[in-house]
């Protein structure tokens, strides 16, 4: 980016303090001084300390006063109780940033950060072990470890993971980008340190250790972006831990999955494992595909590394026949000759080889495992030598297991220092493969674009929200069954038509109308459950058993519930669908993720799988697949075909009613009735509350930020055609090729200020799979004379480094040029930037391009010299003023 990231004072600082530097061995000011000294840091170094005239032949100031000028970085190292007088002078005397290494309770908490927020000063930690960026000699970590520089960034709320993953790369020669230690993140936290390290050049790969997210929407946000570019592996503890609100609430390690696949991380769930991945990353290990092929001297390592693989869904390769007929060549007939490869326990380094050779030629094998035991009759030296050899000239990615311990030490060594990922257990290499492989699969659910009914033309939420005001203007929190099914049709979702009838007469003439046979069901805000609380009657046919089932129904309920208040019993069409299967849709609200879809059986006690809206048809498919196992789905054909699109139909439109209606509470479909025919909601209920305050951003209550359809404008140019002005998405990947191949020369080169022939697929990516919380595409379409949709402009903007800017870019096709289009667009952008609470938008044009000039100038953007090239110009446009 054209700016600095506003924490670079921070991570790369010019100047840093120690505030409690001392002489004192094993002291903390001591060891943060020594570490700075020794790592060879290149800025101005200041030891503070009334107390020391000078620390290692380092002159010593009394106080921040005394230096004079002002100081990037200053690190606390000095008792709680005088914590707030130093964060108080750091601000009066221009420190821009602080890091707190000891604790703090929370009231101390509170008064530091509040004096901080006074100057602008930013504040990491408390309880931070530092920050150390060992590529520019900047070790500022309260370790006694010299940290290697690396590709790897590590950032951890945890400062005793910090020191166990220092200790652990530097016995393994792993180096690090970057180490930093958030500490309690009162101020500075994963979001913005995230989008720090996306814009470093020095760092290829991210580790997070994380105890607790405080900002869902900054820290998802952050974390897709980055994961964009950057693979990143997060440890997260606490996965037994119980749900805040109740066996009703989605356990919260769940919805954290749930949010971390969304995201396009891979989650890893211990230490071993990360150290694993750790090091796999920083060889080079990249599987992008879940399916391996294992080859050992013993059929008893290669069952249990096939064991692990089919426990995480891993696939193992099944082998074509011209492979299976060469490796019975070499190894003969009474060998097993598939996958997982037998090689016997006598197989030397010629047999792997040539066993590897023909593994390599099948074209279904990508991923390779090669297990090794130490047999009396093998040498695992020689055997790891021919695998090093082998691994330079194949197109397999290789990790090996060398099983044992003093026998293949040397050997496990060798292959270390060749960059190839070895392991001591067969399921150790499986859990690593298989966690790195995932990163691939979680990319393609990172990149889908869902929410705000995006296929639609319009919101479907006007009615639902009417509503919805009516029944809060009316202090109701639970919906009845036949308001909740009225929100659902709303929305697009099939239910059964109910009616609810106040006493047994009336319930009589409900059952006439509606046709036998009919179920019954109890009508009563408090009871959740209402078959297991007795109140659900199914398949009456007459009126004697409708009468005598509504006084069943009401009696059951106040003897098992005697508090409940009944409001009556609903009748509705009964269901006779003996092909059909039942399922329930939930929404509950996560404390930390906001609302959060799950799916399942309808049994109460069955396992559910969790999604955090919203959700398209593909991220639907992924939650359908984990919620119901294949064979659960009946046979293949086309009526599971219509089951499954009927889930996701239903899925996609529960997304849609969460997003617009950030009144939701809770929501609960079941059953859904599903069979070739389609499916049906035969009950609902809906839970609601104030929702978000009054000026709050519209999806506020979501994790994730849905597709904008609210920007969605139709308007007409002059000459009287109509264009649509729209957020990009995903698959208009195709409509920005074709509007590419529209423009001339010169309006790629003022657009790109570069030759530009073709686009490439990583910058299609770019430009049309964006996350709406950070930027924002705007492109202009018409319809053509054969009816199709056209890209004719596009107007978009990115968060620049500063994190309180952004840039923008404007292209208009040279044919719908000067029809006030590139004014439109803009404008909307502009609005769109403003109303994201944006400090300012800024851009770079062509000093020729006069035309360019003269638009930003009309649209009140003020036209500067570049600070860097002095054919361009910078235009900047504040947006809330001065």
């Amino acid at each position: 980016m054209t700016s600095p990231h506003a924490l670079s004072t921070a991570f790369d600082p010019s100047s840093i303090a120690i505030i409690g530097a001392s002489a004192t061995p094993g002291s903390v000011g001591n060891i943060l001084f020594r570490n700075l000294l020794d790592g060879g840091y290149r800025g101005t170094l200041y030891a503070i300390n009334p107390k020391h005239k000078s620390i290692q032949d380092h002159p010593c100031l009394p106080s921040l006063e005394d230096v004079g000028r002002p100081i990037d970085l200053a690190i606390i190292a000095t008792p709680a109780r005088m914590l707030h007088n130093i964060v108080a002078q750091c601000g009066r005397h221009g420190v821009r940033n602080a890091v707190i290494v000891g604790a703090a309770g929370h009231t101390l908490e509170r008064r530091i950060i509040d004096s901080a927020r006074e100057t602008g000063l930013r504040l990491l930690g408390p309880g931070s072990l530092g920050v150390a960026r060992p590529g520019s000699g900047l070790n500022a970590a309260l370790t006694r470890i010299a940290v290697k520089p690396g590709e790897i960034a590590l950032v951890s709320q945890s400062g005793a993971m910090c020191s166990v993953m220092l200790d652990w790369a530097l016995t393994n020669e792993v180096g690090f980008s970057s180490v930093i230690s958030l500490g309690g993140t009162v101020d500075i936290d994963f979001g913005e340190t995230l989008e720090y390290l996306t814009h470093d050049a020095s760092t290829r790969y991210i580790l997070l250790y994380v105890d607790r997210v405080h900002n869902a929407r900054h820290f998802m946000s952050a974390l897709r972006s980055a994961a964009r570019v950057k693979p990143i592996i997060v440890l997260k503890p606490g996965r037994h831990g119980d749900a805040p609100d109740g066996l009703r609430a989605a356990p919260a390690d769940l919805v954290f999955d749930a949010a971390m696949r969304r995201a396009g991380v891979v989650r890893v769930q211990n230490i071993d494992q990360l150290f694993f991945a750790t090091k796999a990353l920083s060889c080079g290990f990249q599987p992008r595909e879940d399916s391996l092929a294992i080859v050992s001297n013993g059929s008893g390592p290669a069952d249990l590394a096939a064991d692990r693989a089919r426990d995480l869904g891993t696939e193992l390769v099944c082998l074509g026949s011209p492979t299976i007929a060469a490796l019975e060549r070499l190894g003969g007939r009474e060998r097993r000759s598939h996958n997982p490869l037998d090689l016997g326990g006598n197989a030397g380094p010629l047999l792997y080889r040539d066993a590897i050779l023909a593994l390599a030629e099948d074209a279904a094998v990508s991923n390779l495992l090669v297990i090794l035991s130490p047999h009396a009759l093998v040498e695992p030296v020689e055997v790891a030598q021919e695998i090093i050899e082998l691994a330079a000239q194949l197109r397999l990615k290789l990790c090996c297991c060398w099983m044992g311990g003093g026998q293949v030490a040397e050997a496990r060594a060798l292959l270390a220092q060749a960059g190839i990922p070895v392991f001591s257990s067969p399921e150790a290499a499986i859990e690593l493969f298989h966690d790195i492989s995932r990163f691939h699969r979680s990319q393609a659910l990172l990149l889908q674009t869902a929410g705000g009914a995006a296929g639609s033309a319009q919101p479907r939420s006007g009615g639902a929200r009417m509503l919805i005001e009516a029944l809060l203007n009316q202090r109701r929190h639970t919906l009845s069954a036949m308001e909740s099914k009225a929100l659902l049709r709303s929305f697009g979702i099939a239910v059964t038509p109910s009616t609810v009838a106040r006493d047994a007469t009336e319930a009589l003439f409900v059952a006439e109308q509606t046709g036998f046979p009919v179920a019954m069901k109890i009508e009563a805000a408090d009871i959740a459950s209402k078959a297991d609380a007795g109140g659900v009657r199914l398949n009456l046919n007459t009126a004697e058993s409708v009468w005598n089932a509504y006084h069943d129904i009401v009696d059951t309920i106040r003897q098992r519930h005697p508090g409940a208040r009944i409001d009556g019993v609903s009748i509705e069409p009964y269901l006779y669908r003996p092909q059909a299967r039942e399922f329930s849709i939930r929404v509950d609200r996560d404390a930390t993720f906001g609302p959060v879809i799950s799916l399942g059986p309808q049994n109460a006690s069955a396992l559910r799988n969790f999604a955090l809206p919203p959700l398209n048809a593909v991220l639907a498919r992924d939650l359908i697949d984990s919620a119901i196992p294949a064979g659960a789905q009946g046979p293949r054909g086309t009526a599971c075909v219509l089951k499954r699109s009927a889930i996701e139909a239903v899925l996609v439109s529960v997304s849609d009613l969460v997003c617009e209606l950030p009144w939701v509470r809770e929501l609960e479909i079941g059953p859904l009735i599903v069979d070739a025919d389609g499916a049906i909601a035969a009950d609902a209920r809906i839970a609601i509350d104030q929702g978000l305050p009054a000026g709050s951003d519209r999806y506020a209550h979501m994790a994730i930020h849905p597709y904008p359809l609210h920007l969605v404008q139709d308007w007409q140019i002059g000459d009287g055609r109509s264009i649509r002005t729209r957020p990009v998405r995903p698959e208009d990947a195709g409509l920005l090729l074709a509007f590419f191949d529209t423009l001339s020369a010169e309006t790629r080169f003022l657009r790109f200020m570069e030759p530009i022939e073709v686009l490439s697929p990583a910058m299609v990516a770019r430009f049309t799979q964006i996350d709406y919380d950070r930027e924002m595409a705007l492109i202009a379409t018409t319809i053509d004379d054969s009816g199709a949709e056209q890209m004719i402009g596009s107007a978009r903007y990115v968060l620049a480094a500063d994190g309180e800017s952004v840039e923008f870019a404007l292209e208009v096709g040279d044919g719908w040029q000067r029809h006030g289009l590139g004014r439109r667009l803009m404008g909307a952008l502009i609005e769109v930037a403003r109303a994201r609470r944006y400090r300012a938008i800024f851009g770079d044009v062509l000093g020729n391009n006069a035309r360019m000039l003269r638009l930003m100038h009309s649209l009140g953007f003020l036209v500067q010299p570049h600070p860097e090239e002095n054919t361009l110009r910078r235009v900047v446009k504040l947006l809330h003023g001065k």
